[in-house]
């Protein structure tokens, strides 16, 4: 199957690792030209270097109010035209609601929803009929997941704005949606469940409660968004899709 990805152009942010990352290999593998970004130089040149020709290196940090216009300014000066942007961000301290502190808040706020909503609206305006917008969140938009109260309370907001945005830029002709990653074997989710007594039994734990019996990999997670973010996917917006092996159990 032909994703019609040839030299299509892609911001793709938090991509020197993980899920963003799997999503820049793939992108490139189709034939799509891809702006990769991290919070650090030596990141993103790692990661610009290993991706080859077709991938562009940008440092920044999606917090930061100017990031934005840089990253598109970027992908069109390099490779000519801007046609979709994958948001992805780190997800935010773990921990409980009731002694999150208001720092921890404010922080994750600037980066996971303020950050993701600047990137999304600088790209809405400089988007061309066909483009596409998609935002990496996480199956806490469906159900909570224990030990993760910040993100379970940004992220179904996020959500829900990525849904009103759909609305507004469909009669563009620009796609807006969101991919909702369960357990995905990941550094950050290797993290999370290090944080356990016994981080391997939270892992077998985990795992016993995914239909598959297994968390996914990052190339799964990334063939996936490879195919929302490409013209095969023309007629899917306003939708959150888990990539989650069928962990989350309401519809």
């Amino acid at each position: 199957m032909d994703l019609g990805l040839k030299d299509k152009v892609y911001v793709v942010t938090g991509s020197t690792r993980g899920l963003g990352h799997a999503t820049a290999e793939q992108l490139v593998a189709e034939g799509a030209r891809v702006v990769v970004t991290g919070r650090t130089e030596s990141s993103v040149a790692d990661a610009a270097r290993a991706l080859g020709d077709h991938a562009y290196g940008v440092a920044a940090d999606n917090a930061d109010p100017a990031t934005p216009q840089r990253l598109i300014d970027a992908a069109t000066s390099r490779f000519g035209g801007f046609d979709g942007m994958l948001i992805s961000v780190g997800g935010p301290a773990a921990g409980p609601v009731a002694t999150a502190s208001d720092e921890a808040w404010g922080a994750a706020f600037d980066s996971v929803f303020l950050g993701a909503i600047r990137l999304a609206r600088a790209a809405a305006e400089r988007l061309p009929s066909g483009g596409v917008i998609a935002f990496v969140l996480s199956t806490s938009v469906r159900q909570p997941i224990p030990g993760l109260g910040i993100s379970n309370g940004l992220r179904p907001g996020l959500a829900m704005a990525a849904k009103t945005l759909a609305d507004e830029l469909g009669p563009r002709g620009i796609r807006v949606l969101g991919l909702l990653p369960g357990r995905i074997d990941t550094d950050r989710v290797r993290e999370l469940d290090s944080l356990a007594p016994d981080p391997a039994a939270a892992r077998e734990a985990a795992a016993a409660t995914i239909p598959l019996r297994r968390y996914g990999t990052p190339a799964e997670f990334g063939r996936t968004a490879a195919f929302l973010l490409s013209p095969a996917a023309s007629y899917l917006t306003g939708v959150m899709v888990p990539v989650d092996g069928g962990a989350t159990r309401g519809l």
